[in-house]
């Protein structure tokens, strides 16, 4: 199967072979695409949406926060994607007592050869798919020092900057119902992360089958579809993914009715939420919507993708007040608003 390429991507003569590498990218992708659910059919049952949501945010180069209850399999996900893609793969247990260098890295003094120099020793940030568990449970100071990695890809150590392997994704998990002990993120950090994915219970039949199968024997083995190199192609196909004014426009629109006290801002908004969506939700909603429509096998981007992805990319950066908590409103239900109130493009590419 091709994925039909519009015509202002079609090639110039200078340019025929940098446009057959990416038809050759996207047909990669596109075939890989059944076999990455078959892969993940062996360990993991149901969570569709989740799946869908973390591999967007992989092709497009973005950070997640999952937030679900203990059980739901998050870590095992996370694993096993790292696994398909052939990725290098740490996990960081946050504690209380974890300190940044336990996460960076720290400079030592060694003994080589008779002469005394400081050596930097490579904390676990350094791989290609960090999953760092339970980052709420320790201090803001640790949790910053994740900041830099995720904005910058490289971590800076007694003045020496270290550049971080490619691709780089930090996944990070919180658990929403024990919130004693724990250290809310800021919304500077949280805005670094592309997505919010919740992770739900499954449905009866599907858990059924998840403690059937997992007491019955051990799962069969993940195996690596892509490479490294390859999730690097596909971020800079995903970016050439072509997108109408009226998508970008779109995109811009839900992240600014979210927005308290503006020119444009529905009552519900100025009445629920103290603060809104930035610029980066606007950004992440077009890149995630260029990576779904290439996973779906489109060359161009409709309301549907952007619409999919609102909650993900919206739900950790509207920060509701007293009298939305008063009212029993959650963030769910201001989005859900909002995609309400704002008018769909008539031209959806």
């Amino acid at each position: 199967m091709s994925i039909p390429i519009p015509p202002v991507l079609a090639p110039s003569a200078p340019s025929s072979a940098a446009f057959a590498a990416e038809r050759e990218t996207a047909e990669h992708l596109l075939a890989g695409r059944a076999r990455i659910e078959a892969e993940l059919a062996k360990v993991i049952v149901g969570q569709r949406d989740v799946i869908e949501q973390i591999m967007v945010a992989l092709l497009a180069g973005g950070h997640c926060l999952i937030t679900g209850a203990p059980g739901l399999a998050k870590t095992l996900l996370v694993k096993s994607i790292a696994q398909i893609f052939h990725l290098e793969f740490r996990r960081i247990q946050f504690t209380p007592d974890l300190m940044p260098a336990d996460i960076t890295g720290t400079e030592i003094l060694q003994d080589t050869g008779g002469e005394r120099k400081m050596t930097f020793v490579r904390g676990p940030v350094f791989a290609n798919m960090i999953l760092a568990d339970e980052i709420n449970r320790t201090p803001p100071k640790t949790q910053a020092a994740l900041l830099e990695a995720m904005q910058e890809h490289q971590v800076t150590a007694a003045g020496i900057r270290h550049v971080l392997a490619e691709p780089f994704f930090v996944l990070a998990t919180q658990n929403p119902i024990e919130m004693e002990g724990t250290y809310p993120l800021p919304e500077a950090q949280l805005d670094r992360f592309m997505f919010n994915v919740v992770m739900d219970y499954l449905p009866e039949a599907e858990e059924v089958r998840v403690v059937t199968e997992t007491t019955a024997g051990r799962p069969a083995a993940i195996d690596a579809l892509f490479t490294g190199e390859d999730v690097l192609r596909f971020h800079e196909l995903v970016r050439k993914v072509p997108v109408a004014e009226e998508m970008v426009r779109y995109a811009v629109q839900l992240a600014a009715a979210s927005r308290p006290h503006q020119a444009a801002t529905p009552d519900f908004v100025n009445d629920w939420v103290s603060w809104g969506a930035g610029t980066r939700a606007g950004q992440f909603l077009i890149l995630g919507a260029k990576a779904r429509a290439l996973l779906q096998g489109r060359a161009h981007v409709t309301t549907g993708d952007i619409q999919a992805l609102a909650a993900p990319a919206l739900r950790h950066r509207i920060l509701l007040n007293y009298r939305a908590e008063a009212d029993g409103i959650s963030v769910e239900e201001v989005i859900k608003r909002v995609l309400a109130t704002i008018p769909t493009p008539v031209k959806t590419g």
